[in-house]
């Protein structure tokens, strides 16, 4: 195992066990979920990863987000989901121009 994999397996374990022992630290209310992001690329290989990751988890791609250029697959195990996410090249590029005013706009 990598060393990355083994200290977020570890932050994970630490973090429920932390929980277990302080029942009065609140919980988030919506559930938490560990994104995996693919290597910036084409579409094709990002897609290509994330199809890897679906056939390893078992998953399908999700349709909901692909009108926004979100390609994603994931799992949930209760409130705890793990998600692999695209975002596709013309999406990127949406909220590149979107916020491309952001230093233009002062808020008062």
């Amino acid at each position: 195992m990598t060393d990355r994999r083994t200290a977020f397996i570890t932050g994970l374990r630490d973090l429920a066990t932390y929980f277990e022992a302080n029942p009065n630290v609140p919980l988030p209310l919506q559930g938490i979920t560990a994104l995996y992001f693919p290597p910036k690329a084409d579409d094709e290989e990002m897609r290509a990863d994330i199809d890897h990751v679906a056939a390893l988890l078992g998953s399908e791609i999700d349709p909901n987000d692909l009108q926004f250029g979100h390609y994603k697959t994931g799992l949930s195990f209760g409130p705890v989901r793990y998600e692999a996410l695209a975002i596709l090249a013309d999406a990127r590029a949406r909220h590149e121009a979107a916020n491309s005013y952001r230093d233009n706009i002062a808020l008062t």
